[in-house]
């Protein structure tokens, strides 16, 4: 017989397993038998070639981006130093001569 893990909660030890659950009868807790850090992938992000990006990486943007809520735009061939990856819809964040700080969409530059 295997071993079930005490409730995180309450310390009970009549835990049982539901589907890929863990789940206390006492105090009705239920947290995933899989740790939440083992199922988490490292997220990729590539450019528009596929190259993969990297912190700290220069790119070349490869479209004319107009920037939202004012009449500046980036022009293509601008070259962006010292990229920082972050999550979220524009996956980079940089600042650009002339502009300032910006978030980028890494399908619109290519690795330079």
């Amino acid at each position: 017989m295997s071993q079930l893990p005490n409730c995180p909660q309450c310390h009970s030890e009549f835990t049982y397993e539901d589907g890929s659950n863990y789940v206390c009868p006492e105090c009705a807790h239920e947290w995933p038998q899989v740790a939440a850090e083992e199922t988490e992938t490292a997220r990729v992000i590539r450019d528009a070639n596929g190259n993969v990006l990297q912190d700290g990486d220069s790119v070349t943007v490869i479209k004319d981006l107009k920037v939202k809520g004012s009449s500046l735009v980036v022009k293509v061939g601008t070259k962006v130093k010292n990229i920082r990856l972050v999550d979220g819809d524009h996956d980079i964040d940089c600042k650009i001569d002339g502009i300032g700080a910006m978030s980028l969409k890494s399908e619109f530059v290519k690795k330079a």
